[in-house]
């Protein structure tokens, strides 16, 4: 924003606030593990919040490692005023976005939004704009002590009976009264399963809205007795989540990854940004894969990509470019299939921008299509047309991202170290568990 439309924002929500009776304005921000954090403001405070920010201790940004507790100041967003749909009207609660600021005014290098700040201005210093459409699934259940689904309904199932159909019907009205635009809902393949698209807009723009969607769909639910969960793979033996992101560069108003006179529709830019997508895939798997659980998605059979190909028709591969709409401009884009629902969106868009550029930048050669079912080649099919694979667990993906300087730069040496301190004592707190399998499996007979 420059300072006078700054200002203007800034009317605008004093105005909104007076206009609608505000009268507790929460400010969020997001950890670096993507939690949602906030802590509430009354109206009375509004005009100060705006103008000077708002202190906080800065330690709960850092996840489980925290380091040595320092001051910081939430700076809101103007642009981010939105009101909470499911608060009450009297006296009601609005919600602003911040940026983290240390004491003198500078941006804090552990805030998520300033690390996708950085590579936006990055891609924006190439003469790029960077466009996202995550399609984030979850599943409903009836508590979040078990995972006993509300219905039995497959891929794109009418299940007109089912309270899952009304609890999407009233998320998607909320996330559009919130001003998010929706594109689909639907059931997914699994029973309980579900995916409501939020509409292709800026990467920065749709970090936030993948915040409020989460925070909606779980509130949704809840207002209605049930639970709402992004975990990756809450179910075994069926599909687990995922958050396939559609994306595209753009130069001004055109579309840099389309080309009328490709067999694709893919201009050489988009190809070198799949090349750079596909070559640094596993190192930035970490950041799109952050869990434990996260890796019992990632699996042979389940729709869940593990090698690292790309195709169009073929939605076993990492990286797919869609058909919808051959030939249309606006509509070009790639889909990378890795992503699971349950990461920090500001991160994911970092590291996969950052992976595209570096192909643009160094000219990187994309390997040929492969169209053919991948999970249905033997071994050694694969490994003569070099097909390699994501990790297979968090401890393969922390070794692989350690050594890498892509994501290193992506997420900036305060978070890169932060990061990987909390993965690793997850995978700690992980490998040291007595799990019910153990029990069952071996108590009997050990």
């Amino acid at each position: 924003m420059t300072s006078r439309s700054r200002e203007e924002g800034k009317e605008y929500v004093l105005k909104m606030a007076r206009e609608h009776d505000v009268k507790f304005i929460r400010l969020w921000f997001t950890d670096i593990l993507g939690f949602l954090k906030s802590f509430a403001i009354t109206v009375e405070e509004l005009k100060g919040a705006l103008e000077e920010g708002m202190g906080f201790d800065g330690s709960s940004i850092e996840g489980f490692a925290r380091i040595d507790e320092s001051d910081m100041v939430a700076m809101p967003d103007p642009d981010t005023f939105q009101l909470l749909p499911w608060q009450p009207t009297e006296h009601g609660v609005a919600r602003m976005f911040c940026d983290i600021l240390r004491p003198g005014g500078e941006p804090f290098e552990g805030d998520p939004r300033y690390v996708l700040k950085r590579n936006l201005k990055r891609a924006a210093d190439m003469g790029y704009t960077f466009y996202v459409g995550p399609e984030l699934e979850y599943f409903y259940f009836q508590d979040s002590k078990g995972t006993q689904p509300l219905d039995e309904g497959g891929y794109f199932d009418l299940t007109p009976l089912d309270a899952a159909t009304d609890l999407r019907r009233e998320t998607v009205l909320i996330l559009e009264e919130m001003g998010i635009g929706v594109e689909y809902s639907h059931h997914e393949v699994a029973a309980s399963q579900h995916e409501i698209d939020m509409r292709y807009t800026d990467a920065l723009t749709m970090a936030d809205n993948v915040m409020t969607y989460r925070l909606v769909v779980k509130q949704i639910a809840l207002t209605h007795g049930v639970y709402a969960t992004f975990m990756p793979k809450p179910v075994f033996g069926i599909n687990g989540s995922g958050m396939h992101v559609h994306q595209s560069l753009f130069k001004g108003d055109r579309n840099a990854f389309f080309d009328r006179n490709n067999e694709y529709h893919i201009s050489n830019i988009a190809k070198q940004y799949i090349a750079g997508l596909l070559r640094h895939a596993p190192e930035i798997t970490l950041v799109c894969n952050q869990w434990v659980n996260s890796y019992k998605r990632l699996v042979p059979g389940y729709e869940a990509p593990v090698y690292l190909s790309w195709a169009r028709r073929n939605r076993a591969d990492l990286i797919r470019v869609p058909e919808y709409k051959p030939g249309k401009e606006n509509a070009t884009r790639i889909e990378f299939r890795s992503p699971d629902p349950a990461c920090n969106p500001y991160f994911v868009f970092s590291a996969m921008l950052a992976a595209g550029l570096e192909g643009i930048e160094k000219e990187y050669e994309v390997p040929d299509p492969i169209e053919e079912n991948v999970y249905e080649m033997t071994e050694e099919e694969r490994k003569k047309r070099g097909i390699e694979t994501l990790p297979a667990n968090l401890l393969e993906a922390i070794h692989l991202t350690e050594k890498s300087e892509v994501v290193r730069r992506a997420l900036g040496d305060h978070v890169f170290h932060a990061f990987i301190k909390n993965k690793k004592i997850e995978w700690d707190m992980y490998r040291t568990q007595v799990t019910d399998y153990e029990l069952n499996r071996y108590l009997p007979i050990l």
